[in-house]
C-alpha cells in the first residue's frame, strides 16, 4: 500500500508540469481564436454598414407602400367584380331580402283569401316591393284602415286618407330598396333640358335608382338662374311618377353624412343604350350609393323597348307640368288670340343671334353681320369652319322671317291669318320682321299681348320660353323654322295629342326656289312650294313608327283610324261638291280619278282662317 501510494503521488507530480504546459498552449490557441473572431465581427459590421449606406430606408418604405397599394387595388377590383356579378346572378339578394306582392298576394297576406274583392287597389296593381321585415307592419296598417263593410259580401273599402299615407309609405320603402341615388345636371335651354329630364326618369327606372329632382343649367348662353321648382310643378312631377320611379327633392342628410365620399360625377356618351347604363353606371352606383350625370341631354338611345317608351311619354307629356303662374299666363294669351280669331298660326322663328351664329350661315347683312356672328360663334370652340352657301344648299340654314312669310302665303294662307310669333331677340330687330308683318298684318307676340304681366318673367328666358311653349301648343297650326329642340318637342307633343298639324320647311328645296323667285310668276312659285312641302306638312304617316327621333316622333301613340267628326264633316262637304248624277254619267274608274283630282284641287285652293272658310283650314 505504501509503495503504491508513493508511486501514485510521483505520477501526479510528474503530470503537473505537463498539465501546466498544456494549459499554457491551450491559452495561446484560445487567444488566437479570439482575435480571429473579433476580426471577423469587425469585418461583418463594417460590411453591413456599407450595405446599409447603399440602400436608404426611404426607398425600402416606398417599395413597401407601393406593394401594399397594389394589393389594395387588386382586392378592391376583385371585391367590386364579385359584388357586381353576384348582383346580376341573385338579383340583388346579397343586400336585402325582398318580397314582390301582386294584388292576389296582398289579399292573401291581409285577408287570407286571394278572391277577396278590394276597391282602390292601385298600389298593388303593378306590384309593391318591400323588405320582408315590413310585411307585418304593412298588414297592421291595412287592417287598421278598413272601413265597415257589408256582412254578405267580401268587398272591403280603403279610406282615401290612408291610401295617401300608404303611397308615401310604399315610396319610402321603395327608396330604401333602390340601388342608390341618381343626380342629374341638365344642359341647354328649356326644351333641351326637358329632353334630359324625360330621359333621366327612364334611366332611373333602368338602374332601379331613386331619382333626385334634376338640376337645371345656370351657365348656358341664356344665363337663366331658374330652378326646377320655378318652372315645373315639382310635387305633381313626383306624385305622378310615383308608381314608376321614386323621386325625391334632395338626397337625405342622413345618407349624405353616411357616405364616405361625395357623389361620383361622370358623363355618359350621347344616345347610350340601356346596356351601357347597366354595365358602366350601375356598378359605380352600387359602390358609391350616389352618382351624378352631367351635361345630361340626349344621353339615352331613341329606340327602347315598349314599356320604357311609354314611361318616356308619361314623363314628358303628363308629369312635366308648368307651375301655376306660367300656366295661367300662357292660357291667358291663348284666350286673347282666340278672342281675336277662332284659329291662329304659331310660328317659332328661331332667328336669334346664337342660332344664326351656330348655323354658320350668312343672311345678307354684310361685314357687320359676319363680324357679330363670328364673335358669338367663338363660344363653341369645336365648331368647324363652314361654307355659308354650302350650308344653305344643304338645307341647314333657318329661313329668314320674310322667307317664312312667303312660304305660308304660297301654301295658301291668306293675309288675314292671325300669327303668334314665338321668339326671343330677333337678329336685326324690327327691320328683319317688317317683311313678315307686311305679309301678315295680324302679327302678335307675347310682349304685345301682355307686356305688364310679363315684367316679372323678363329676367328668366326659360320661363319666357315656357309661355311660348303653351301658346304654340294650343295653336291650330304650328310652323317651325329649324329642327331645334323646341320644334322637336312640340311636334312630338302635338302628334301625341291627336296629330295636330306641324309644318316644317323643306329648307333644302325651298332654297333654290327663293333664289329663282324673281324669275317666275307667283302661281308657278306657289305650285313649286306646295310640291316641295309634300311630306313636311305634319301628316300622321310622314314617318313610319319607330323611325326618327323619339321626341319628334313618339312611338307610344295609340293607333286608331282617323274617323273623328271633323274629318267626316270635311269628307261630306267634299262629296257634296260632286254632281248628284256623277256616277251615272262617268264610269267607276273615271269617277275615282275625278274624285282624286277634285281632292287635289281643293288642297291647292287658298286657305283662310276666317270662320266662314274654316273647312279649308289644314288641321
Amino acid at each position: 500500500m505504501g509503495v503504491a501510494n508513493k508511486a501514485w503521488r510521483l505520477s501526479l507530480l510528474s503530470e503537473k508540469p505537463n498539465l501546466a504546459l498544456s494549459n499554457q498552449l491551450n491559452g495561446k490557441h484560445y487567444q488566437d481564436h479570439q482575435n480571429i473572431y473579433n476580426d471577423w465581427r469587425w469585418w461583418r459590421s463594417s460590411a453591413t454598414q456599407q450595405q446599409r449606406r447603399k440602400v436608404p430606408w426611404s426607398l425600402v418604405c416606398g417599395l413597401m407602400l407601393f406593394g401594399l397599394g397594389l394589393v389594395s387595388l387588386f382586392t378592391g377590383h376583385v371585391a367590386s367584380d364579385l359584388e357586381w356579378y353576384s348582383q346580376r346572378l341573385v338579383k340583388r339578394s346579397i343586400f336585402y331580402s325582398r318580397l314582390v306582392l301582386k294584388e292576389g298576394d296582398v289579399k292573401q297576406l291581409i285577408f287570407g283569401n286571394q278572391n277577396t274583392r278590394i276597391s282602390s287597389m292601385d298600389v298593388a296593381k303593378e306590384g309593391v316591393i318591400f323588405p320582408v321585415c315590413s310585411k307585418f307592419l304593412f298588414k297592421l296598417l291595412l287592417l287598421e284602415s278598413l272601413l265597415p263593410f257589408e256582412q254578405d259580401t267580401e268587398t272591403f273599402f280603403l279610406s282615401s286618407n290612408f291610401l295617401t299615407k300608404l303611397s308615401l309609405c310604399v315610396a319610402a320603402v321603395r327608396e330604401r330598396a333602390s340601388n342608390g341615388y341618381l343626380l342629374i345636371a341638365a344642359s341647354g335651354g328649356l326644351n333641351q333640358q326637358r329632353t334630359g329630364i324625360t330621359d333621366a326618369v327612364v334611366v332611373a327606372r333602368i338602374l332601379n335608382a331613386t331619382l333626385v329632382v334634376p338640376e337645371l343649367d345656370h351657365h348656358s348662353y341664356w344665363k337663366d338662374n331658374s330652378d326646377f321648382v320655378n318652372i315645373f310643378d315639382v310635387d305633381w312631377f313626383i306624385s305622378y311618377l310615383a308608381k314608376d320611379v321614386t323621386i325625391v327633392k334632395r338626397v337625405p342628410d342622413k345618407v349624405m353624412r353616411s357616405m364616405e365620399k361625395p357623389p361620383y360625377t361622370m358623363r355618359v356618351p350621347r344616345k347610350s343604350p340601356p346596356e351601357y347604363y347597366l354595365d358602366q353606371v350601375l356598378p359605380i352606383l352600387l359602390r358609391r350609393r350616389a352618382v351624378q350625370l352631367t351635361k345630361f341631354d340626349y344621353r339615352l338611345a331613341s329606340n327602347l323597348d315598349e314599356e320604357l317608351q311609354k314611361l318616356r311619354c308619361r314623363a314628358n307629356y303628363h308629369a312635366l307640368r308648368f307651375t301655376k303662374p306660367i300656366q295661367e299666363l300662357g292660357e291667358r294669351l291663348v284666350t286673347k288670340m282666340r278672342t281675336m280669331a277662332k284659329r291662329y298660326i304659331a310660328i317659332h322663328l328661331r332667328f336669334e343671334p346664337d342660332m344664326l351664329a351656330f348655323s354658320g350661315c350668312y343672311f345678307g347683312g354684310g361685314e357687320k353681320e359676319k363680324f357679330e356672328l363670328g364673335e358669338i360663334r367663338k363660344r363653341w370652340a369645336t365648331l368647324p369652319d363652314l361654307s355659308p352657301d354650302g350650308e344653305r344648299e344643304r338645307g341647314k340654314c333657318p329661313l329668314t322671317p320674310h322667307e317664312v312669310g312667303l312660304m305660308l302665303r304660297a301654301l295658301g294662307f291668306a293675309n288675314d291669318t292671325y300669327l303668334y310669333v314665338a321668339s326671343g331677340e330677333i337678329y336685326g330687330g324690327e327691320e328683319t320682321l317688317r317683311p313678315l308683318r307686311e305679309l301678315f298684318p295680324n302679327f302678335y307676340t307675347k310682349e304685345m299681348l301682355a307686356i305688364k304681366e310679363l315684367k316679372s318673367f323678363f329676367p328668366f328666358s326659360s320661363r319666357m320660353a315656357a309661355i311660348d311653349y303653351i301658346v304654340c301648343d294650343e295653336s291650330d297650326v304650328f310652323v317651325t323654322n329649324n329642327n331645334g329642340n323646341m320644334a322637336k318637342i312640340l311636334a312630338g307633343r302635338r302628334r301625341y295629342a291627336g296629330h295636330k298639324r306641324t309644318i316644317r320647311p323643306n329648307a333644302k328645296k325651298l332654297c333654290a326656289l327663293f333664289k329663282a323667285r324673281d324669275h317666275m310668276d307667283w302661281d308657278t312659285f306657289s305650285k313649286k312650294v306646295k310640291a316641295s312641302q309634300r311630306g313636311f306638312m305634319g301628316e300622321p304617316d310622314e314617318v313610319r313608327p319607330g323611325r326618327g327621333d323619339f321626341h319628334e316622333y313618339p312611338s307610344c301613340i295609340c293607333e286608331k283610324p282617323f274617323t273623328d267628326d271633323k274629318n267626316r264633316k270635311g269628307e261630306a262637304l267634299l262629296s257634296d261638291r260632286i254632281h248628284m248624277n256623277f256616277k251615272e254619267n262617268v264610269g267607276e274608274n273615271q269617277g275615282d280619278k275625278s274624285l282624286q283630282r277634285l281632292k287635289k284641287r281643293s288642297m291647292e285652293e287658298p286657305i283662310s282662317l276666317r270662320e266662314e272658310d274654316g273647312e279649308n283650314f289644314p288641321d
